[in-house]
């Protein structure tokens, strides 16, 4: 996707998502290979301003569009996020084991959700509906999960 397109895309899906009205959002195209991700954001939630970085090299071969989507996401979202990381660091002690189980277990569960709805609404009002499987290409077959396992019970047994 050229950066004219890109940018046309950020805009409808502001409009989609209802970002207009109350936040400011702006759209920075990175092309710097000592950036890793696929996009990312800068949040000024007091000020409600928040600049979507978009890696224009897209090293994890995605749909961009759908990029754009979740990462806006991601911002409808931030108020919840941020709930919810308080309340995390309000009961648990960081740096220990229940700390991290529940941080991880709620990043997790963020990330999945973003995705679904991103996915949802790519299918719907997307351009490019194509879902990226840019992350599956460097996962193992499913063959390779059982490698290593032991067998349940006794060896006799089978």
């Amino acid at each position: 996707m050229n950066d004219e397109t890109l940018k046309e895309r950020f805009e409808y899906w502001k409009k989609v998502l209802r970002l207009r009205e109350g936040w400011d959002v702006s759209l920075e195209i990175i092309r710097d290979a000592q950036f890793k991700k696929t996009g990312d954001f800068k949040v000024d939630p007091d000020d409600k301003k928040a600049v979507l970085l978009l890696n224009g090299l897209n090293p994890n071969d995605m749909n961009m569009e759908e990029v754009i989507i979740h990462e806006l996401m991601h911002l409808k979202l931030y108020p919840l996020d941020q709930v919810t990381e308080s309340l995390i660091d309000a009961h648990y002690t960081k740096n220990t084991k229940p700390y991290e189980f529940a941080y991880s277990q709620f990043m997790m569960s963020l990330e999945q959700t973003v995705s679904e709805l991103a996915k949802c609404f790519l299918k719907v009002h997307g351009k490019d509906k194509n879902l990226s499987f840019g992350r599956v290409k460097n996962h193992p077959g499913y063959n390779a999960l059982f490698d290593g396992l032991k067998p349940y019970g006794n060896a006799e047994d089978y």
